[in-house]
């Protein structure tokens, strides 16, 4: 089994990050806030103006090692990394896979659908009882309606386009009560839909938040097992996009970043104060906020749980690993059809 190696996230401005022997530290104004090995580090995450040393990006691109700059709202700059590895003829079956993706986009879809209807059906055995009549009524029509859906993903014989619009549907109803899962006293913190580029709300800034970590760390994975991350088959090619990585993020979106964005702020340790309004409406986390984002996200990708298709105990944060290396075996035709990831 591969070992879960760590990412390091440096959020404060004007802090620096530099080599020291075989070791990443991390500074802010002088002192020393992180050392982290080499050999124990799989990335390095910077949020906004932070220095990185030129000897560190060198050691980080032999050994590696991603570099991931981010604005300070969690939005994608740039991204660095030593050169390409991969089997070429993993890459070749996998471009012609995409010429003729049905099977592969129908199991990422299933997929999908399966865990946005696990998090509902989570959210009625946690909290069905506290729910007013309308809404718990609301939450298990959905639930049935997503149940309809995977059946006809699962077993009408339709295509890519077809799937893709009953991903669409889904995502739909999914999200149309996702407001009723939501228990937090702060009026502000509350659902009306979903808004991106930039976030309008709060919990709309959240999962942008949290979908940016899933998307770099399921890029990650693609490029471990030599896939290339800019080919996908759920999502169309686009000069720029990970679309591979955005395939892999969207079966475990919603146990990985809608049910931890929900225990965030039905626990009460985000609040309307963590969140800011800037000029033109963009919502984002403070960097308080952020920092109670970033540790939840690292103490749950150490939890374990039992993998459906492996039957192995894994830390979720290989979860991305696991399903890209099984993405690849089925391009290698030594598995019959890609086994999504369901959450239970």
């Amino acid at each position: 089994m591969k070992k879960l190696l760590n990412t390091v996230y440096v959020k404060t401005e004007g802090a620096s990050s530099r080599k020291d022997g075989e070791n990443l530290v991390a500074e802010v104004e002088g002192p020393e806030r992180a050392r982290v090995p080499f050999h124990m580090l799989a990335s390095l995450v910077a949020f906004g103006p932070i220095f990185v040393s030129p000897a560190l990006i060198a050691a980080c691109a032999a050994g590696g090692i991603t570099i991931v700059l981010l604005d300070r709202n969690g939005r994608f700059q740039a991204r660095i990394e030593g050169p390409v590895a991969g089997n070429v003829l993993l890459r070749r079956a996998q471009y012609v896979a995409s010429d003729a993706p049905d099977e592969i986009v129908r199991s990422l879809v299933g997929g999908k659908i399966a865990n946005q209807r696990n998090v509902l059906m989570r959210a009625l055995r946690d909290h069905g009882d506290e729910m007013e009549g309308n809404a718990r009524s609301a939450v298990e029509n959905a639930t049935l309606r997503l149940s309809h859906i995977l059946r006809r993903v699962e077993y009408a014989g339709e295509g890519s386009d077809a799937l893709r619009g009953a991903e669409g549907e889904a995502a739909k109803l999914y999200f149309a009560v996702f407001d009723y899962l939501i228990r937090s006293p702060d009026p502000e913190l509350r659902w009306t839909g979903r808004s991106r580029r930039p976030p309008l709300d709060p919990v709309n800034a959240l999962l942008s938040f949290l979908y940016t970590l899933l998307t770099h760390d399921c890029r990650s994975a693609a490029e471990s097992v030599g896939l290339d991350p800019a080919v996908g088959f759920l999502h169309r090619d686009r000069p720029g996009r990970p679309s591979l990585a955005l395939d892999l993020m969207e079966e475990l979106r919603p146990a990985f970043a809608d049910r931890l964005a929900l225990s965030l702020l039905n626990r009460r340790q985000l609040r309307a104060r963590d969140f800011e309004t800037r000029n033109g409406g963009a919502v984002s986390l403070t960097d308080e906020g952020r920092k109670t984002v970033l540790e939840a996200w690292q103490a749950r990708k150490r939890e374990e749980r039992q993998h459906p298709f492996l039957g192995e105990r894994a830390p979720l944060g290989l979860v991305p690993f696991l399903q890209a290396q099984l993405l690849a075996r089925h391009l290698r035709r030594d598995l019959d059809a890609y086994p999504p990831w369901f959450w239970k």
